[in-house]
């Protein structure tokens, strides 16, 4: 099922002790997503950037302010959850404490009314699908963190949604437990082949799964992509801070002379820059993937090593650039590679991007 928003908008009163005011805070400000048929969409960004707001919408549970939603040629703005034929899957799960595994799979069915047989059939079925038939007569207590997750996906599946909505699908998981989820989550997804629209604020989680992710701040979209085309080609300062680990190095340079400069060095490297750009830009930030950042004893640069962290396969360099003062800088290399804290070393650039006033980017 393809799922269309449309200017999409959310602003709810500001309430500040008694109701001094009723100034409106704008959540979701004028959107437009369209997810395909059987994608996987990741809705990214910081708290508050309104990404629950909009999966809230999506579901029936927020009434926007302006805007419509489709789901395929059908508008589903003014209708309520149960009429728009979701599945929803919240943060803590919601799971009805005192009922089993297999009676909170079969809750849904047995709502509208199917026969207990029938909707015991369908829900042993989903706890199939999501590796939990060995669990049905279990209370919630009694189950991990990740075994009542997969309940809650079951409960939503069983009733064969057409969009599969999760808001927050793995905060309460472990490290371990939430790699392990999410590879299952992107089986499931696969496998039941349901438009799925999930909200996280961790952008490795989004990366792994999605087919396309959405990057919010602010209640506005910052880029819309396949993960790996929005990490290597950032549509602005915001979208390469928040993709990578470890983070994007920004720093702070000048544009003068037709030269880049941060520091005491020169970006020597090939730059093409609007006539407009050219007469209205002065001081940039230069943004550098630690991975950009390659040693090489010919190399253009120089760095100074402060110290190394050993991560396995690879290493981290932190460094210091000259003349810049009381600020270092990470690079990843891989372990194979000698180099010496305290030691002056030379590197050359894989890439790097170029962001103006307001985090703009021109490079």
């Amino acid at each position: 099922m393809e799922v269309k928003l449309v200017n999409l908008t959310k602003k709810f009163l500001k309430q500040e002790g008694k109701k001094k005011n009723n100034d409106e805070v704008v959540a979701v400000d004028h959107i437009n997503i369209d997810v395909k048929d059987g994608k996987l969409i990741g809705l990214l960004g910081p708290s508050g950037c309104g990404k629950s707001t909009t999966l809230y919408m999506i579901a029936g549970l927020h009434r926007p302010t302006e805007g419509q939603i489709f789901f395929g040629e059908r508008e589903v703005t003014e209708l309520p959850p149960e009429k728009r034929g979701i599945g929803l899957v919240f943060q803590n799960y919601a799971l009805y404490p005192h009922l089993s595994v297999a009676q909170n799979i079969m809750f849904p069915l047995l709502s509208r009314h199917e026969k207990k047989a029938e909707a015991y059939k369908k829900a042993k079925e989903m706890a199939k699908l999501v590796g939990i038939e060995g669990l049905m007569d279990r209370l919630p207590r009694q189950l991990s963190g990740g075994q009542q997750q997969r309940v809650a996906i079951a409960r939503a599946l069983v009733k064969m949604p057409e969009v599969l909505l999760l808001d927050e699908p793995l905060s309460n998981l472990d490290a371990r437990l939430r790699l392990q989820t999410r590879e299952e989550i992107k089986r499931i997804q696969r496998t039941t082949g349901i438009t799925t629209i999930f909200v996280t604020h961790d952008q490795e989680e989004a990366m792994s799964i999605s087919d396309e992710i959405v990057v919010m701040n602010f209640g506005v979209i910052q880029q819309i992509g396949a993960p790996q085309d929005v990490y290597n080609n950032p549509a602005n300062e915001f979208v390469a801070k928040f993709l990578g680990t470890p983070p994007i190095n920004i720093i702070e340079g000048v544009y003068e002379n037709n030269q880049f400069k941060f520091g005491d060095q020169v970006l020597n490297e090939d730059v093409i820059l609007s006539d407009d750009d050219k007469n209205n830009i002065k001081d940039i930030h230069i943004g550098i993937r630690p991975e950009f950042i390659k040693l090489d004893p010919n190399g253009k640069y120089e760095l100074e090593i402060e110290f190394i962290e050993y991560i396995g396969r690879d290493k981290t360099i932190i460094f210091k650039l000259p003349g810049i003062d009381n600020k270092t800088f990470k690079a990843v290399i891989p372990s194979s590679i000698n180099c010496e804290a305290g030691k002056i070393t030379k590197f050359n650039l894989d890439n790097f991007f170029i962001f103006a006033e307001g985090g703009r980017r021109v490079k």
